[in-house]
């Protein structure tokens, strides 16, 4: 029989090499607008940025439960500049030439805060909203709503596959109608 104190050493070494290594595990590559778009410049890629606050529910599922997925993370990292933002930071925000703030932020208020200006001109209304850009920035839609990896999958899919810059309605549907989801 081994003595209580070797028992215990090899007790607690295949405990810890059980579990799981967390640093190894892949994230998504996240950064500012500003990071991308100058990212764009070297590589040109479309952007997908996760607009959100810090009291939304739904964001926060999204970033526990979505963003978390090992499919989702690859084909975010593989094909886009992932961005993320806070809609009501006071972070001023250099785009298309224009520098957006949150004149109406308050420090230290808990809840809700004032809108930040690029949030409206991205045409975000709700939260979570994840905003598509093309390799030029140029916005080509803002998609509210809580997303599972299957479903997040058809738009970041079909923004990469199948958009081109314009895109008939009839096509749009067409794509939904018939996408199998592969992300689980």
């Amino acid at each position: 029989m081994l003595p209580f104190s070797k028992f215990t050493g090899i007790f607690l070494l295949l405990v810890t090499l059980s579990q799981p290594t967390y640093a190894q595990e892949a994230k998504v590559n996240w950064m500012s607008l500003e990071e991308a778009i100058a990212a764009q410049q070297d590589e040109p890629r479309k952007i997908v940025m996760d607009v959100y606050t810090q009291w939304c529910g739904p964001c926060k599922m999204m970033m526990s439960r979505t963003f978390t997925n090992q499919q989702v993370i690859d084909y975010i990292n593989g094909n886009y500049y992932a961005v993320k933002f806070d809609a009501e930071s006071a972070n001023p925000v250099q785009f298309k030439g224009k520098t957006f703030s949150n004149p109406g932020w308050k420090q230290n208020v808990r809840g809700r805060n004032s809108t930040h200006e690029l949030s409206r001109a991205l045409g975000v209304n709700a939260y979570p909203t994840l905003v598509y850009m093309d390799e030029n920035a140029d916005i080509i839609a803002p998609i509210s709503g809580y997303k599972t990896p299957p479903q997040l999958e058809m738009y970041l899919k079909f923004f990469v596959d199948k958009y081109n810059g314009d895109v008939a309605q009839e096509e749009w549907e067409e794509y939904r109608d018939n996408f199998q989801p592969t992300f689980r």
